[in-house]
């Protein structure tokens, strides 16, 4: 269980910040489904590591961060 935790844990990292570089860098917009649903899993996988990991204030953030990118969908999805 420890090793899929921290592969989770990996992931999530390359998405975050993978998603993140790609719209710094112009090549994917903050508003279009795939970075917002990167930001999503990716938050997400953070949240089962953290949790694993007893990192409450971490989960804590990420759980927020979630919760505002499926906002964020739904909204987009609404137009």
């Amino acid at each position: 269980m420890n090793i899929l935790v921290e592969i989770i844990g990996w992931i999530a990292s390359v998405l975050i910040v993978g998603s993140y570089a790609l719209n710094i860098t112009g090549k994917l917009a903050a508003t279009s489904k795939l970075y917002v649903l990167a930001n999503i899993i990716g938050g997400l996988f953070f949240v089962v590591n953290t949790y694993y990991h007893q990192a409450y204030p971490s989960m804590l953030v990420n759980t927020i961060w979630v919760i505002i990118a499926i906002v964020m969908l739904s909204k987009k999805e609404k137009k």
